[in-house]
C-alpha cells in the first residue's frame, strides 16, 4: 500500500490504491489530454481537510484524515505554488495499520505544470520515498526512489506536456471546463506515478444534488473513475466522486465499495478559498 489515505482523494483522477496501486487504462479510444489552462480556481492560503471513514454493515468508523494546503513560494527563481498533502490514521487505529503519509509538489502558478514532486510514505512498517524533477523542455522526469524492501534506484522517464503527478492533478482537474462534456463522456488524463506515465480517464456522469454527512446539500458534478480489480477494490465504475458545481469545484465526497464494506472521504473544513462556495443549497 503506497499512500492509500491520500490517494482516496485521487479517485477523482481515476486512481485507486489498495495494498498496491491499480490503474484503469481505458479500453476505448482516448483523446490526448488538454493542458492549456490558466488557473483561476484557487490561490495561496487554501486549506482543505477530509475525514476518512469505513463502513461495514450498519457501522461507520472514522479511521483517519487527509489535509491539503497551498503556499506561495519560488522554485529556481520562478513563482510557484507549493502544495502539501498529509494523510494519517488516527492513533486509536494504528494498532491495525499505522499510516503516516506526506506528499508535496511545486507547480507553476499559471499553468500548474509540476516542477518537483515528492512523497514520503510510512505504512505498516513499509517505508517508501519517491522524488521527481520535471523538465518539460526535455520532456523528461528525473526520479530517485528509496524503498526499505528494495535497493535505491534512479529513473529517467519520458513525459509529454500534459503529464501531471497525482497531487498536481487534483488541482489541475478543478480548472477543467466541464461544460464541454455530456453525461457518460470520458475525460482523458495523463498521470505520472511510480516513475511511469499512464493514459487514464474519468467518466463524467452529469450533475446531481449530493448530501453531506452534516446533513447539508450541494449542487454537484458527479464522476465515476473506471477501476480494475485489485486487492480490495472490484473492477468497474462503482466508485463515485462529487465535486461542488461552482467556481471552486471542491471535491466534496468520494465513496467506493470495497470487497468488504465501503470507504468514504468527506470534506469537513476549509479556509482561504479564492471564491465563495455557491453550490450549497441548504
Amino acid at each position: 500500500m503506497k499512500g492509500w489515505l491520500l490517494y482516496l482523494l485521487f479517485f477523482i483522477l481515476a486512481v485507486s490504491v489498495s495494498f498496491k496501486i491499480h490503474l484503469a487504462v481505458s479500453p476505448e479510444p482516448i483523446q490526448e489530454p488538454e493542458c492549456s489552462i490558466q488557473n483561476d480556481i484557487f490561490y495561496s492560503g487554501e486549506e482543505l481537510s477530509y475525514k476518512i471513514s469505513y463502513n461495514w454493515g450498519l457501522i461507520w468508523l472514522e479511521v483517519g484524515k487527509v489535509d491539503f494546503k497551498i503556499e506561495k513560494e519560488e522554485y529556481q527563481g520562478n513563482p510557484c505554488y507549493k502544495i502539501t498533502g498529509v494523510g494519517n490514521t488516527y492513533p486509536s487505529y494504528d494498532w491495525i495499520f499505522k499510516v503516516r503519509d506526506h506528499f508535496e509538489c511545486w507547480v507553476d502558478t499559471i499553468t500548474l505544470k509540476p516542477y518537483r514532486y515528492l512523497r514520503d510514505i510510512h505504512e505498516g512498517g513499509n517505508d517508501y520515498f519517491n522524488e521527481c524533477f520535471f523538465s518539460f523542455k526535455k520532456n523528461k522526469a528525473f526520479c530517485v526512489t528509496r524503498d526499505n524492501k528494495k535497493p535505491p534506484r534512479l529513473d529517467t522517464v519520458a513525459i509529454h506536456e500534459c503529464t501531471f503527478d497525482p497531487l498536481t492533478m487534483i488541482y489541475f482537474s478543478r480548472n477543467i471546463d466541464y461544460s464541454k462534456y455530456k453525461p457518460n463522456d470520458t475525460i482523458p488524463i495523463s498521470l505520472f506515478l511510480d516513475s511511469k506515465v499512464y493514459s487514464l480517464y474519468i467518466r463524467y456522469k452529469g450533475k446531481e444534488e449530493c448530501k453531506m454527512e452534516d446533513k447539508s446539500f450541494y449542487n454537484c458534478i458527479k464522476f465515476s473513475p473506471k477501476l480494475i480489480e485489485g486487492t480490495i477494490f472490484n473492477s468497474g465504475e462503482g466508485m463515485t466522486v462529487w465535486g461542488s458545481d461552482d467556481k471552486i469545484k471542491l471535491p466534496l465526497l468520494v465513496e467506493a465499495p470495497v470487497l468488504v464494506g465501503t470507504v468514504r472521504a468527506s470534506l469537513t473544513s476549509w479556509k482561504g478559498l479564492k471564491n465563495p462556495i455557491e453550490a450549497k443549497v441548504r
